[in-house]
């Protein structure tokens, strides 16, 4: 009766361990936490004012969204040294319903795009979800990640149709840079395949010398290319729903790519008018809001780094950016059982590795938004409970 796209409902073990450590009310640090409104923010008390403009009461559609909210994002993204004409910038409603439009552009039925493998598991869902097959290719850890472009050579198949960057990654936090993009650039061209680029954590570097190929895509002459972006990481306002699309590439490419996204977008017209009459104000007014996570997540990046000095058999991995840290702890049980100890003995919630498809045991992932003082303490008894 159901379609083979949506996987049958269930939940694992740590799910249902969680869930009855909730029930009995038991106390919990969570260090999964990735909503930004729900870790101590500053928010301004009027930030949400421009959605009362009157002008939103008016609907008039546009499938690409209205012109002046593409102008908004077109001049935004300027001020951050990314050059986009506001014509090829396509709203969507968040960054997987631009996934969702990506997808339904480029891929018939079990084609394939290239995914990186570690990241997060939203890929699995999003390309089951379109009847589209996702072929992993390898970031590797040498001292810091790396993409293995032989991978991504290997993964190629008359099927494929699209690479997919996550730049930063999440949860590695490693940009992809100049050479990597390059030669798998060169990869793209030959078996002419579009390059699409996750750029949604690129506003949070660990230190100002951190260099990425953020933006890059956006002036490619040779591949037709789409770079991601939103309110939900660049104005921490999830809530919102408003994310974007750049198409670079090839003019005659970029227009044939367009006109079939209009025909998509037209058909949905998911973006709300308020969002889009505000989006100018809220990129404006949410900087501070921005440079507080930024600070955030440096400070809680030195917290982990010095506490693990004080247990010699873990690891923090090297990170540029992003909102997480990966940590490798010894591999003397499962990661599922460590992180079930951790809820039951120590109430602290974290990620097992292989829920972001590491390859190997033992990592654990932790987001770095909550705040300070709660993170010290929390971390304390992961590195403790995962060294004993």
């Amino acid at each position: 009766m159901f379609s083979v796209r949506v996987p049958g409902v269930g939940s694992n073990r740590v799910a249902r361990v969680l869930a009855a450590h909730r029930a009995r009310a038991r106390t919990l640090d969570d260090l999964t936490v990735s909503n930004p409104t729900r870790v101590g923010l500053s928010y301004p008390p009027s930030l949400l004012q421009p959605l009362a403009d009157p002008a939103g009461l008016r609907y008039d559609p546009a499938p690409f969204g209205m012109p002046a909210a593409r102008d908004a994002v077109a001049s935004h993204l300027s001020d951050r040294g990314i050059s986009v004409a506001p014509d090829r910038v396509v709203l969507t409603a968040s960054t997987s319903e631009a996934y969702s439009l990506l997808f339904k552009l480029l891929c018939d039925p079990r084609d394939v795009v290239l995914v990186p493998q570690p990241s997060y598991p939203l890929f699995e869902h999003l390309t089951r979800l379109e009847g589209v097959v996702a072929s992993p290719y390898l970031l590797e850890y040498h001292g810091r990640w790396e993409l293995n472009v032989e991978s991504v050579e290997r993964a190629i198949e008359p099927r494929a149709r699209a690479i997919l960057f996550v730049n930063p990654n999440n949860p590695t936090g490693s940009f992809v840079r100049p050479t990597e993009l390059e030669a798998v650039r060169e990869v793209a061209a030959k078996h002419e395949l579009a390059l699409i680029s996750d750029e949604v954590f690129d506003l949070y570097p660990f230190d100002d010398q951190a260099r990425g190929t953020a933006g890059a895509l956006v002036s490619e002459p040779d591949v037709l290319t789409f770079t991601l972006g939103g309110l939900s990481k660049t104005a921490l306002l999830p809530q919102l729903k408003l994310g974007w699309i750049l198409v670079g590439g090839p003019h005659t490419l970029v227009h044939r790519a367009l006109d079939r996204l209009e025909f998509i977008s037209d058909t949905y017209l998911s973006v709300a008018s308020p969002v889009q009459g505000a989006v100018g104000a809220l990129l404006k007014h949410t900087r501070p809001l921005t440079a507080q996570v930024c600070r955030r997540v440096r400070a809680n990046m030195a917290t982990l780094r010095g506490l693990v000095v004080q247990f010699p058999a873990c690891q923090v991995l090297h990170a540029e950016a992003g909102w997480y840290a990966v940590v490798q702890v010894p591999a003397t049980r499962s990661e599922e059982a460590l992180v079930i100890e951790l809820i039951e003995k120590d109430g602290v919630l974290v990620h097992p590795g292989y829920f972001f498809d590491f390859p190997r045991e033992a990592f654990l992932v932790v987001s770095l938004l909550p705040e300070p003082e709660p993170f010290a303490s929390a971390m304390t008894r992961v590195l403790s409970r995962a060294s004993g």
